[in-house]
């Protein structure tokens, strides 16, 4: 089999999810711990600071080059795999198998993928174009710094149809990556009986903690928690 006949392939999708997935994993790793910062309460200082050495330094734009070629290729594939899943599927089971089969999170990672590309779309809309392209205010401590921490407040505070939105956003990824967390490891043939408690126990609690933290942070905002 050639490669390019590898790739295109149901194996080669998977193996394409998985590795990209991972990637993923470790952004979000990284992005959480980022915006964990606007819990200093400090006016958003170490926020600022850590968000202008994401954009000021060569290596992480860089990277941010490849994560938008992950996200799409993630999505990209992930969207030809439901396609390809559901032609398959086009004659059922004479019984219906519910999740004795599968659980319904693994059955709707179509579903929650697309809820998940509304929501990244919305979300580069609020901040990553503010950020590289129109332009946001001078933070206050520091005119070279932009002030995105006054950006978020913008965004959240007194907004609760966004908060709302952000909310969904979160519970649909905290559902994606707990089909998907271990399912990439299963792919790439890391999961066997000694590991799979262990590997089962580490994605279902970054399932909960990751969005949970992602989805407190406009929260706080609404609510006035910080400020």
């Amino acid at each position: 089999m050639k490669w390019s006949e590898f790739f295109t392939s149901a194996i080669g999708k998977k193996l394409v999810m998985s590795l990209t997935g991972l990637f993923l994993v470790l952004f979000l790793i990284v992005h959480v711990g980022l915006n964990a910062c606007i819990w200093a309460n400090d006016g958003g200082v170490m926020f600022n600071k850590a968000a202008h050495f994401m954009g000021a330094n060569v290596v992480p734009r860089v990277l941010e080059i490849g994560l938008f070629a992950f996200f799409l290729l993630h999505i990209f594939q992930g969207f030809m795999l439901e396609f390809q899943n559901r032609a398959r599927r086009k004659q059922g089971y004479a019984i219906p198998m519910g999740n004795k089969g599968s659980k319904w999170y693994s059955r709707s990672m179509g579903l929650l993928g697309t809820l998940l590309l509304l929501f990244l779309i919305m979300h580069i809309a609020h901040f990553w174009v503010p950020s590289r392209i129109t332009g946001l205010e001078p933070a206050t401590y520091n005119p070279d710094h932009h002030d995105l921490y006054r950006e978020m407040m913008t965004v959240f505070d007194g907004n609760l149809l966004i908060v709302v939105l952000y909310i969904i956003g979160c519970v649909s990824l905290a559902w994606h990556l707990l089909h998907g967390f271990q399912s990439a490891f299963r792919t790439l043939g890391l999961s066997n009986y000694k590991y799979i408690g262990l590997i089962n126990a580490v994605g279902v609690g970054f399932s909960i903690i990751v969005p949970l933290t992602f989805a407190l942070m406009p929260i706080s905002f609404y609510l006035g928690w910080i400020s």
